[in-house]
């Protein structure tokens, strides 16, 4: 139904959800390089740098932008910068070329070519103090002893990305809507654009059945509200809802993020119905005043990374035998040499992104469902490396290892039990300093859970743990019980007892990969999107309600000399392994 004034309700009514969504954190690249090479007879080089990105799921690179030119020098510090949005979900590939601009031609052929270098914007936020030094390489120029200098990346997130807007309302004297009662109203907040048009950027809860509500408190980042702008319109347009999904409009005020910042005592508004204003008739629907308001600073995910928390990868496997016989190629768990299995790509996915954000890069890895050599004993919570006492692996090459070996080593049995090890994770969890280390549990599975009642009792005894859980499912069984664990419509409550904040998300991989068609790398970067793009909240959620604030970020390294004030030059760690040898298992005791 649009309102006066233009625009649409766009979801208001019977199937609206209260809340607002939040943008990614916007970052500013710094670039210098340091002994580059002098290409230049007559004078030394006039450097440019060209930074390209690497799109999500796509080979080719996209030029992102170029520095200025610095004229005769080696070791320039660039004052252009690049922006870009930061992604944790994702993995974004950035390339940096560095040449030597002999004229005023937009063609890069045209100029000498200095060297490049390679990484990931994950990298670069999580070195020390947000600082990245490489080293450039020039495959046209290789070879012992030669060098081409280096180029350092630091990263700071805008502090436009940090405000946030609070508000709480109430409003009084609104008009009777309902023949059977008297209104059901909420607020709408609506942002100006550039072209006078208006968007929708918050929605409160109704209050049923009353002229004066009093709504709860809410937050909305500054970027959201007003894109920086606190001089910007915003539209607030207050509504009765109705059980049928129509929305009766009720009026509308308008106000900007710096009348807002003033507090309550400058933000009491007269609601105006401009329907009836331009009839000429009696335009006046009651007061609306924010009780409490301002504007303050939050922290963001990435001030918790530049402050040293680490994010700690710890994976599940399911070892039940309706995985298959691995020695069959129709099993969930047969290793193609080729290509990687469902495991395999549930485990590259995700691990590629986290791995990033964990410094040692040593990862517990369990499994469940499985008989166990020497005596056959199931366990539903046993080290893949077969080392109860340390069951961590050194990166994601030694995940993919310890589970080709692991499978031609036990028995697939079952029940799938997830209890048992989301309950060993939350153990470690509690243990852990505030601040210092976030658990990501990684479940992959092929079937229903058989220990429901138990596994949604430990993940509400959980959700107030640093700890986050993502569920793939792989194989065409049927999921449906997942999508309780998933809380994103319904928190997940146990015994009386509601979870304390989401911490689950699950994710079919079938909704991926058609295994006919599909690119394996392009199935990783869109299930690693999905699965990841909820911990950054996750992770923020449990931070504000046990109070713990980011530490400071730790300054840039200003040791020794490298030829550029940083340390020495870093590089991409190998893709992973995914080949493996073939098996030799006992046949599992029921399909």
């Amino acid at each position: 139904m649009a309102y006066p004034g233009g625009g649409d309700l766009g979801g208001g009514g019977g199937g609206f959800q209260p809340g607002t969504a939040n943008p990614q954190s916007e970052v500013e690249l710094s670039i210098s390089c340091r002994d580059l090479k002098d290409a230049d007879v007559f004078s030394k080089s006039d450097p440019m740098v060209v930074l390209f990105i690497q799109e999500f799921g796509r080979q080719s690179w996209r030029e992102v932008g170029r520095t200025e030119t610095i004229d005769n020098n080696l070791n320039p510090d660039f004052v252009r910068k690049f922006q870009l949005t930061y992604y944790f979900e994702e993995r974004q590939c950035l390339k940096f070329e560095v040449y030597d601009v002999d004229s005023n031609s937009r063609n890069l052929s045209d100029h000498d070519f200095l060297g490049r270098a390679q990484t990931e914007l994950s990298q670069i936020v999580t070195a020390r103090g947000g600082r990245l030094t490489l080293n450039l390489g020039n495959p046209n120029e290789s070879g012992p002893g030669i060098k081409h200098g280096t180029i350092t990346v630091k990263a700071e997130e805008l502090s436009m990305c940090k405000d946030a807007v609070f508000i709480q309302a109430k409003a009084s004297g609104l008009p009777k809507m309902d023949w059977f009662g008297k209104s059901d109203p909420y607020l709408e907040f609506q942002r100006c654009n550039e072209d006078g048009s208006f968007t929708v950027v918050h929605r409160t809860e109704v209050i049923k059945n009353t002229l004066n509500p009093q709504w709860k408190m809410f937050e909305v980042k500054s970027a959201v509200l007003c894109n920086g702008d606190v001089d910007r319109t915003i539209r607030v347009v207050c509504n009765d809802w109705n059980s049928s999904g129509a929305v009766d409009y009720m009026g509308e005020f308008q106000t900007c993020v710096r009348n807002i910042s003033e507090g309550p005592s400058s933000n009491s508004y007269e609601l105006v119905n401009k329907e009836k204003e331009r009839k000429k008739k009696k335009s006046a629907a009651g007061r609306v005043e924010f009780v409490s308001c301002g504007v303050k600073q939050v922290h963001s995910f990435l001030d918790y990374i530049a402050g040293g928390t680490q994010l700690s990868f710890v994976v599940a496997i399911d070892f039940t035998a309706s995985n298959g016989d691995p020695r069959n190629y129709q099993s969930l768990h047969y290793i193609n040499p080729s290509q990687p299995n469902q495991y395999a790509m549930a485990l590259l996915s995700v691990g590629q992104v986290i791995e990033q954000y964990d410094t040692d890069k040593l990862f517990p890895v369990y499994g469940f469902g499985a008989r166990l050599p020497p005596h056959g004993v199931v366990s539903h919570d046993f080290a893949v490396n077969f080392n109860p006492a340390n069951p961590e692996v050194q990166g994601l090459n030694g995940i993919l290892a310890a589970y080709h070996q692991c499978i031609q080593s036990v028995q697939l049995y079952g029940p799938t039990n997830f209890a048992p090890i989301i309950n060993r994770v939350a153990q470690e969890a509690r243990g852990i300093r505030p601040g210092t280390d976030y658990r990501i549990l990684l479940i992959i599975t092929d079937g229903e859970i058989t220990d429901m009642d138990n596994t949604k009792e430990a993940i509400v005894q959980a959700s107030s743990l640093p700890l986050s859980i993502i569920i793939v499912g792989v194989g065409a069984a049927g999921f449906d019980a997942m999508n309780e664990l998933d809380g994103d419509d319904v928190r997940l409550s146990s015994r009386g007892r509601q979870a304390e904040r989401d911490i689950v998300q699950f994710v079919p991989l079938r909704e991926f990969a058609n295994s006919n068609t599909a690119d394996p790398m392009m199935t990783q970067a869109r299930l690693a999107k999905e699965v990841l793009a909820e911990v950054p909240d996750q992770f923020l959620s449990y931070m504000a309600k046990h109070g713990v604030k980011p530490n400071p970020a730790p300054a840039a390294y200003s040791g020794p000399s490298y030829g550029g004030g940083g340390p020495p030059a870093a590089t991409a760690p190998p893709p992973p392994d995914v080949s493996a040898p073939a098996y030799s298992v006992a046949p599992p005791p029921y399909a």
